[in-house]
C-alpha cells in the first residue's frame, strides 16, 4: 500500500447508533477537513485515530499509516502527531526541554539532541528561545513552540484539533500557514478537526463530515 494514512472502513457506535462512519485515504501532503457542529463525531473521531478511544465506544475498521496497520497499536506506538486547542506545553519546563520530552529516545548522543532542538527552534523562527520558561512567550510564540514539539517526535501523520481556535484572527492566519507549510513540506498527512469555514478553506483540500459525507461551505 502506497504512503500515505488509509482509512479503511472505520466506523465508531455507541449503543448501536453510529457516530463515525468513514473510508478514505489521505495522500502525503494533503489536508483533508473534517467539519461538523459539536457533537457531530470529530473528536470521536481523532480518539479511534490516536487510539485513546473511550471503551464504551464500539469500534470496528483499520487505519493505515503507510506501510503499516496501526489498528490495535497503542498511542505512543502510532506515531501521529496531535496539535490541540492549548497548548499544552509543560509550565515546569523551559522551552528547550519542552522539545528534549518529544525527541526520541533513539536521538543519541545529547550533543546531537541539543542541536535537533535548535533546528526545530530556528524553523518556527524562535531562535536562542531554549532556556525560556514558557510563561514568559505570547500566544503565538506558544503555538510555535507546540508545533515544534509535535514536529520534532518525527511523526508520520498529523491531526490538528482545532489548534488555531483561540488565536486572534491574525494570529489566526500566521499560525495556521506555518503548520501547513511545515507539514507539507515533510509530506505529512494531515487531517483538520474544525468547525470554523476560514479554516477549511485555508486548508485547500477536501471537506468531510464524521460519517464520510462531502460538506460544502
Amino acid at each position: 500500500m502506497k504512503k500515505g494514512l488509509h482509512i479503511i472502513d472505520l466506523k465508531v457506535k455507541l449503543h448501536g447508533h453510529t457516530i463515525v462512519a468513514l473510508s478514505t485515504t489521505v495522500e502525503p501532503g494533503e489536508v483533508l477537513t473534517i467539519m461538523g457542529p459539536s457533537g457531530s463525531g470529530k473528536s470521536t473521531l481523532l480518539a479511534a485515530l490516536t487510539g485513546t478511544l473511550d471503551p464504551a465506544f464500539a469500534l470496528t475498521g483499520r487505519i493505515i499509516l503507510d506501510d503499516a496497520d496501526i489498528s490495535k497499536r497503542p498511542p505512543q506506538a502510532r506515531q501521529i502527531g496531535l496539535l490541540f486547542q492549548d497548548d499544552l506545553l509543560f509550565p515546569h519546563m523551559t522551552v528547550g526541554e519542552n522539545l528534549a520530552f518529544a525527541l526520541p529516545a533513539t536521538v543519541r548522543p545529547r550533543a546531537l539532541r541539543l542541536t535537533r532542538i535548535e533546528q526545530a527552534l530556528f524553523g518556527m523562527d524562535l531562535d536562542g528561545f531554549g532556556r525560556r520558561n514558557p510563561a514568559t512567550l505570547s500566544g503565538g510564540q506558544r503555538s510555535r513552540v507546540a508545533l515544534a514539539r509535535c514536529l520534532i517526535s518525527d511523526p508520520k501523520a498529523l491531526l490538528l484539533d482545532e489548534p488555531f481556535s483561540r488565536l486572534d484572527a491574525d494570529l489566526r492566519d500566521q499560525i495556521r500557514n506555518l503548520t501547513f507549510n511545515h507539514a507539507k513540506a515533510r509530506d505529512l498527512p494531515v487531517l483538520l478537526v474544525t468547525h470554523d469555514p476560514a479554516d477549511a478553506v485555508a486548508a485547500g483540500g477536501r471537506i468531510l463530515s464524521p460519517l464520510g459525507q462531502n460538506v460544502r461551505i
